[in-house]
């Protein structure tokens, strides 16, 4: 046993890194990197093509230049590359050091900036790792530039140095973002929740770091701590308890202000939140943000689908889960905005009716199921652009896509149950069947099916037949649930926002001497669309009235009324056509209360719509 012990600790010698910032004023830093007891094959170090969150291909070897590989006695080693985002290195002595330069200037959540005002760093992006070396433990060292005072927030674990850092593993590393420079940190303590969601229980209170590097007053970060805290509550009420943070806390890293790129991005134990506004300007958008991914430390990062765990760093990461992972997150995030008071009844009635418009009106969500739009991830999240396609027809955002299935889940269960059974009743089963023991940290030890996601959800409402065919028709169908049925139980309706607007959908166009150049196609499903034009058709005539620029097209449609036609001549290739458009009530529908109508709800529609809208914080 005591050989045993010996050679299992022999076996896990720590990966070192040094970060230096020597040359920040380029957008460059140096990494040295140490491999010790290191076996005699050759060693195979990579650098990422993907990074946790984003299921995309990014390519992060392209920022890396002057790399050099050493052994322990500083003697350099001849190094062959396979690919362009991995080295092998034969003829060590047991320790290999490699030295490299990365490039980074972009602030978001996938790439690495480093400039006059702080190290914003997205591991991935960042260090060069060694296959077979992945579950040995890690220590980091971040040597500022000369002259100035940047601190280090993160979710990697402190030790008494503040300026070194470890991880237990691989995946926890790559999961670590790092946002090292001037901070404003605020701080708040979050009591474990007794049964029903009210205070006082007993359990270590979990700790909440808000760090904050932006141009605003004190006074800006103490208010908006205490919106994210508002928040934080919120959805801990929804689970009924927050995780384990493995380091003791959870991180908000937060960069807004000119020159940053807007994003959001979920780790473990913390999360990126990125924006060129302030919160001054924008703190609404930014709170949304913060709700969304918060609520990803139960769903996505605990309760997380097989198809990402674990997560593969050398190629772009498939899932068919991304509607519930994605999507039930953008629904909550939605919800829990208006629970905590930030937003208010009316606007999150009206972000609802969004997701609602958003399916009613997509082309692609009748050729593709939710799991087929997740799918498509690596073609839609972050990826490099610039290839022509007509993703406009035939793709519609899992975030969307999977907000719009969680509302009317939400709605179904509710209505069928009497509001005793909520979606937040299957999350909790989620929570507590896939996510509360994940495992060692950075390791999601029960991640969930396709299968599972059913099964729990006919725990959930009691009904196997009820689930079967929620998922046939809603999930992997084409069908939409009846959201206007659903939501008067809540004494609301939804209704079309402009009743009696006549509608043809967008055809953008452009004046010319001829008449109106069609500059782009219609979407598909409009009845522009079914008209047939096509880009670069020229638009001359509207019934008898000529057609000069698109204003004339807009005009004659105003004119008219839904049912009615229009005869529109047009030029295709120096040959004329006639089309007819038959005109429909333009499709956008809002979420009102029957009390904006003059209406009186019953008490039990405003006791159902409280206990969904309403805070669950007791």
């Amino acid at each position: 046993m005591c050989l045993l012990v010996v050679s299992v600790a022999h076996a896990q010698a720590p990966v070192e890194y040094r970060l230096s910032f020597g040359d920040y004023v380029r957008h460059v830093m140096d990494v040295d990197a140490v491999f010790t007891e290191v076996p005699e094959a050759p060693i195979e170090i990579h650098m990422s093509r993907s990074s946790p969150g984003r299921y995309s291909l990014h390519e992060f070897a392209r920022n890396v230049y002057d790399v050099q590989f050493s052994d322990g006695a500083g003697r350099p080693l001849a190094a062959t590359q396979p690919t362009l985002s991995s080295w092998q290195v034969k003829d060590h002595n047991g320790t290999v050091r490699v030295h490299y330069k990365v490039f980074g200037d972009r602030i978001d959540g996938t790439y690495a900036s480093i400039d006059l005002n702080q190290a914003h760093l997205n591991i991935p992006a960042t260090l060069m790792w060694a296959k077979a070396f992945e579950t040995r433990p890690v220590k980091i060292t971040f040597v500022p530039p000369p002259e100035v005072a940047w601190t280090v927030s993160t979710q990697l674990y402190a030790t008494a140095d503040p300026l070194v850092f470890t991880a237990p593993n691989l995946a926890y590393l790559m999961d670590s973002p790092v946002q090292f420079g001037p901070q404003m940190v605020r701080t708040f303590q979050v009591a474990p929740m007794a049964a029903g969601g009210s205070g006082g229980a007993t359990g270590t209170p979990a700790t909440i770091h808000v760090a904050l590097h932006h141009d605003g007053t004190e006074a800006e970060a103490d208010r908006f701590a205490q919106k994210v805290e508002q928040i934080v509550r919120e959805e801990q009420a929804i689970f009924g308890e927050l995780p384990a943070y493995e380091p003791g806390s959870y991180t908000f890293l937060a960069s807004y202000g000119p020159g940053v790129n807007g994003d959001g991005m979920e780790h473990r134990n913390s999360t990126i939140v990125t924006s060129p506004g302030t919160i001054a300007s924008s703190e609404h958008g930014l709170l949304s943000t913060v709700a969304h991914e918060f609520f990803h430390c139960w769903n996505v990062e605990r309760i997380r689908p097989k198809t990402l765990e674990p997560f593969n760093f050398d190629d772009a990461n498939v899932s068919g889960e991304l509607w519930v992972a994605e999507g039930f997150t953008q629904y909550y995030g939605l919800l829990v905005l208006g629970r905590s008071g930030i937003a208010t009844e009316q606007e999150t009635l009206a972000q609802f009716a969004g997701l609602i418009n958003a399916v009613n009106t997509s082309p692609g969500r009748r050729i593709r199921t939710a799991p087929e739009m997740s799918r498509l991830a690596p073609y839609v999240d972050g990826a490099s652009g610039g290839v022509p396609n007509n993703l406009g027809d035939t793709f519609l955002s899992y975030y969307t896509f999977g907000g719009a299935i969680a509302l009317g889940l939400d709605l179904d269960l509710r209505d069928r149950t009497n509001g005793t059974v909520t979606l937040d009743d299957f999350m909790r089963a989620m929570w507590n069947k896939y996510g509360r023991n994940p495992g060692p940290p950075g390791v999601v030890a029960t991640p969930y099916t396709a299968i599972d996601l059913e099964a729990t959800l006919a725990e959930t409402a009691g009904s196997f037949s009820f689930a079967r065919d929620f998922f046939e028709r809603y999930v992997n169908g084409f069908e939409l649930e009846e959201y206007g049925m659903l939501l008067k139980r809540m004494g609301l309706v939804l209704r079309y926002r402009n009743p009696g607007r006549a509608w043809m959908g967008d055809l953008p166009t452009q004046g010319t001497d001829a008449g109106a150049r069609v500059s782009s196609a219609a979407r598909a499903g409009t009845p522009a669309y079914d008209a047939g034009f096509g880009e670069g058709d020229v638009i001359t005539a509207v019934g008898t009235a000529a057609v000069r620029n698109g204003l004339d097209i807009t005009n004659a449609i105003d004119a008219a009324k839904p049912g009615d036609t229009l005869e529109i001549k047009y030029v295709r290739a120096g040959k004329p056509h006639q089309a007819t458009v038959a005109l429909r009530n333009e499709p956008t529908r809002e979420i009102v209360t029957r009390e904006s109508l003059g209406e009186k709800p019953s008490p039990e529609e405003l006791k159902m719509r409280a206990a969904w809208l309403a805070s669950h914080v007791k």
